[in-house]
């Protein structure tokens, strides 16, 4: 959405820019041989400037002397670029908001053709490794992440991610979790990945789901409310040196 300063900004400057032309209008006009004819009010010279800034210019008033015609150019310039600008600026946003809108509701049925699919929930290391293989091998996959600027980097890089709140039973309901081949959930938060382990619960096999446990803690919670398949790179790591080096 247009920042609500911009907005501002710019009503401040027609209204200027109005108040302005009427002023001076006003004073080469009020008494003056500057017009075709006298401009002996506020309203008069309000007119004159609507006219003149609309391009309606309806001839009855019209600048006759050098001034008040440098001065009507000016008018008309400076006028003109500001109300240019701030419909430029505005129905731009619009146009954004529109296909924002549009992208969104194409984004829901292609969520809505999920089969056999991957879920990547969350955006850690692992994930991110994760899915660039997928990408490579061309595989049917998502991203589901809560941070929108990071989703949106996905997508300019061609990975089809989405952003979602990973703890909502209504969210994750798009992605088809009941019909995934696997889930893999990979989350910093060890609060957010323990709920988001329970919301995958309720949609799908537990055979499918796998978490990547960051704490021992987590990986001991995980194993209580039945998760199967846990994976704790720490501890694999640890082993694999003991196994290799120790």
């Amino acid at each position: 959405m247009v920042n609500s300063h911009i907005v501002t900004a710019y009503g401040i400057a027609i209204v200027i820019v109005i108040l302005g032309g009427t002023g001076v209008t006003y004073l080469l006009g009020h008494n003056q041989p500057n017009f075709s004819q006298n401009i002996g009010s506020f309203v008069t010279a309000l007119y004159f400037t609507v006219t003149t800034l609309s391009t309606v210019g309806y001839g009855d008033i019209v600048p006759i002397t050098p001034i008040a015609r440098i001065f009507d150019i000016i008018l008309i310039l400076g006028g003109l670029g500001v109300f240019f600008s701030a419909i430029t600026i505005i129905s731009s946003d619009f146009v954004s908001t529109r296909v924002e809108k549009l992208t969104g509701r194409i984004s829901r049925i292609e969520k809505r053709f999920l089969r056999n699919h991957i879920v990547l929930i969350g955006a850690h290391l692992t994930n991110i490794t994760i899915a660039e293989q997928l990408k490579n091998s061309n595989s049917r996959f998502v991203i589901v992440m809560s941070d929108k600027v990071k989703s949106d980097e996905f997508k300019d890089r061609g990975y089809p991610s989405y952003v979602a709140d990973s703890t909502s039973e209504h969210d994750m309901k798009e992605f088809n979790l009941d019909l995934s081949h696997r889930i893999i959930i990979d989350l910093n938060d060890t609060s957010r990945a323990m709920y988001t382990a329970i919301v995958a619960k309720r949609f799908a096999a537990a055979e499918k789901i796998v978490v990547v446990a960051t704490t021992q803690d987590l990986e001991e919670h995980l194993k209580e409310i039945g998760v199967k398949n846990i994976i704790n790179p720490a501890t694999m790591a640890a082993k694999k040196i003991n196994d290799s080096f120790l």
